[in-house]
């Protein structure tokens, strides 16, 4: 009379047991990941020679990249320096006056790709050429200013080439315009070079990652080939290809981590070693020159991304070689 009673009792065991079997294979899942890591922290440290070198070579192809980013992003910077603005500068006709000018520059001002407009007088110019070495002396012998009103434009930042490009067009048809003087060509040109060097780094940055990962892969398998009888006798006895292949996915992680890690180092260092020469350059620009380094959320991201890599390389090598030994 008490079975019934027993085999419901027992059926409403079975999901704890489960449960508790469940719980107790995710524990030895993720002892043996803590395991796997620390082993192979362990296998890399018992060759220091072998190891430092295949993280050197990994940390330099992966800070060339760096380098390359810090280059274009101070060439740019010195680009603003030397004004990134594609100002315009609308001289006038001799002769017109301060109210001319005025007017000129609210019509100008009026237009939508403006953002603003500068008034410089000829007392101005004639201030700023009196400042230059060679022309103060030729200056007193004038009787009157012939210098013109000249406005400087101002476009907004939003504004595309070909509007810039109507823009002056339509200044120089103007009847109290005498010439128009783009700086900004050159300024497009600078921003084509480096929209080609950042492509360029970015071609160079995904060449050497594939280095990187090629690194990690060969020799990932060339330490799976020296072990390959301990791993035959550990598939014979029932172990799983994910566990054997584990240790050597942590083997790779470290050495794209510590890969990582040494690249950041050096891009710093590259930043500290031209500090001296950058500040030369700030100081000869009246400190106009604003160079900055590369960003920390990069310097940070670089580790991780090279751990990353590390691991795919090991990943996808492993499940080839394993493979073999099967």
């Amino acid at each position: 009379m008490n079975r019934p009673a027993e085999n419901i009792s027992a059926g409403s065991d079975a999901p704890a047991r489960n449960q508790h079997s469940h719980g107790r294979r995710f524990a030895s899942w993720q002892e043996h990941h803590g395991w796997s890591a620390a082993a192979s922290l362990r296998r890399l440290a018992s060759r220091p020679l072998g190891s430092l070198l295949t993280i050197a070579v990994m940390g330099l192809a992966l800070a060339l990249p760096l380098a390359f980013y810090l280059l274009l992003g101070n060439v740019q910077k010195l680009g603003d320096a030397l004004g990134q603005s594609q100002s315009i500068s609308v001289f006038m006709q001799p002769g017109q006056t301060a109210q001319q000018a005025q007017l000129l520059a609210r019509q100008l001002g009026d237009r939508a790709e403006v953002a603003a407009v500068t008034v410089k007088t000829p007392q101005q110019g004639m201030d700023e050429l009196a400042k230059m070495q060679g022309f103060s002396g030729a200056l007193k012998t004038l009787d009157d200013n012939p210098l013109p009103y000249v406005l400087q434009l101002q476009p907004r930042a939003d504004v595309g080439a070909s509007a810039l490009e109507q823009l002056v067009t339509d200044v120089r048809t103007m009847r109290s315009v005498d010439l128009v003087q783009d700086s900004g060509s050159w300024r497009q040109r600078l921003d084509a070079l480096l929209g080609v060097g950042r492509r360029a780094v970015l071609i160079l940055a995904s060449l050497l990652a594939l280095a990187a990962l090629l690194v990690v892969g060969n020799t990932v398998r060339v330490d799976i080939a020296s072990r390959s009888e301990e791993i035959g006798v550990l598939l014979l006895v029932g172990a799983s290809s994910a566990f054997v292949r584990r240790p050597y996915l942590y083997a790779g992680l470290w050495y794209g981590l510590f890969s990582g890690v040494l690249a950041a180092l050096l891009a710093v260092l590259i930043e500290f070693a031209l500090a001296a020469p950058v500040a030369q350059l700030s100081r000869a620009y009246d400190g106009r020159l604003e160079v900055g380094g590369l960003p920390l959320w990069l310097l940070l991201a670089v580790p991780l991304a090279a751990a990353a890599l590390g691991w795919l390389g090991a990943r996808l090598v492993s499940a080839w070689q394993l493979r073999r030994v099967v």
